[in-house]
């Protein structure tokens, strides 16, 4: 089970706990001892990796405060965005109330920006926090820092602590639990946090507003509304709520509420959206079954992941008549294998096999036996320039096979 390592902090003395929950800390140590020898295997995803974080350095900064209207109340520090898969009913003069297409993606949702400045924000701060763990170059986290206290920090750009107004429905609502889906990526914010302890640029107060701000999401998350909806959701809603919940709560060091959400997640997750045979019907049921399939498996992924910072094993967890994340996995990998034909819709492409891959690569480092290491030998090495090689356990055969 992969555990933080100790991490070399610039200027802060004795060595620390590695404060990643997502992330494979152990890797990630390895891959920065490589990085800065020049170890060849390392070259190709580092150069990939120095390539975006220099384009980072450029990027931003990104607020709530871009978007060109308001949200009820007219407070634009908070979150706005529309749902969607709803559009115009045709019937209606005035298109209202908007009705559902399941998958289908309404252009209408980006003349909001709040979605799309998050997203690059994460994207922005995790390759930032990266390259600046492995190298050790301020500039990257410099950068980074500047990013995260103009969203979370600076009373003039910040973003208020909350979803009260994500993915509304013309003409229906001002804003849904559903939406809490679009902030799962913050989780990744939250270990690019932990990557840039050490920095010079990260100060203790900026640790401090951080943790505060998360912290106060989280107790949104918990007493309001929307967030106790998301929470009863029982498809990849509830997988991914709860991988954000238990994420920010090991942040902000509410470790028992932690681990009861893991514990909960045993059956109120993991029973409750696998068949005994591994489809999970909820995801099936959609227009896109086998995207949506993939999705809630990552999502429970994640949750084991966590699970194992907590002392929670949900990877091997099994119910008497056979529910499991593997058994969840075993009733994709034929398909994407091709070995089974699909089944169920899957609109705007179709099925698309390679997904499943780095799901099947991050289960093999956990399900070591004979059967599944030898399935996971007809499975496409990850390119050599690839930059998870440089931080994710699920590539290990990779590596191994380049040294």
């Amino acid at each position: 089970m992969p555990v933080p390592l100790a991490w070399a902090g610039g200027g802060q003395g004795a060595a620390s706990p590695l404060p990643v929950f997502l992330l494979d800390a152990k890797q990630l140590e390895a891959s920065r001892q490589a990085v800065r020898a020049g170890d060849g295997w390392a070259a190709a995803p580092w150069a990939r990796l120095k390539a975006d974080a220099q384009k980072a350095l450029q990027a931003g900064p990104f607020s709530v405060l871009d978007k060109a209207v308001a949200p009820p109340g007219g407070d634009k520090h908070n979150y706005l965005s529309q749902a969607p898969y709803f559009w115009p009913d045709p019937k209606k003069p005035d298109g209202l109330p908007y009705i559902r297409r399941d998958g289908e993606r309404n252009p209408e949702i980006n003349k909001i920006t709040d979605h799309k400045s998050v997203d690059d924000l994460e994207n922005a701060v995790e390759t930032l926090a990266l390259a600046y763990y492995l190298k050790g170059d301020e500039a990257y986290a410099s950068k980074a820092v500047q990013l995260l206290r103009t969203f979370f920090l600076d009373p003039a750009t910040r973003m208020n602590p909350n979803l009260e107004y994500a993915q509304f429905v013309p003409g229906v609502n001002t804003g849904r639990g559903i939406g809490l889906i679009e902030t799962r990526g913050l989780t990744r914010v939250v270990d690019a946090i932990g990557l840039l302890k050490g920095s010079k640029a990260l100060t203790a107060e900026d640790e401090r507003g951080l943790k505060g701000w998360f912290g106060k999401f989280l107790q949104w998350m918990l007493d309001s509304r929307n967030g106790r909806e998301e929470s009863a959701a029982k498809n990849n809603h509830g997988t991914f709520y709860d991988v954000q919940v238990v994420s920010y709560a090991l942040f902000v060091g509410r470790r028992e509420l932690a681990k009861q959400v893991l514990e909960a997640a045993r059956q109120k997750r993991i029973a409750a959206q696998i068949e005994p045979e591994g489809g999970q019907p909820l995801e099936l049921a959609r227009t896109k079954a086998w995207s949506y399939s993939n999705m809630n498996l990552d999502g429970l992924m994640l949750l084991a992941t966590l699970g194992q910072r907590a002392g929670i094993d949900l990877w091997n967890y099994q119910t008497p008549d056979g529910r499991s994340i593997r058994r969840a996995l075993d009733f994709l990998t034929p398909v994407a294998l091709g070995e089974k034909k699909w089944n169920y819709q899957e609109i705007e492409g179709g099925v698309k096999p390679e997904s499943l891959f780095p799901l099947m690569r991050r289960a093999a480092a956990v399900y070591r036996d004979k059967n599944y290491q030898t399935m996971m030998a007809r499975v496409p090495q990850v390119n050599t320039s690839d930059r998870s090689l440089l931080f994710s356990s699920q590539t290990n055969s990779t590596r191994q096979a380049q040294r």
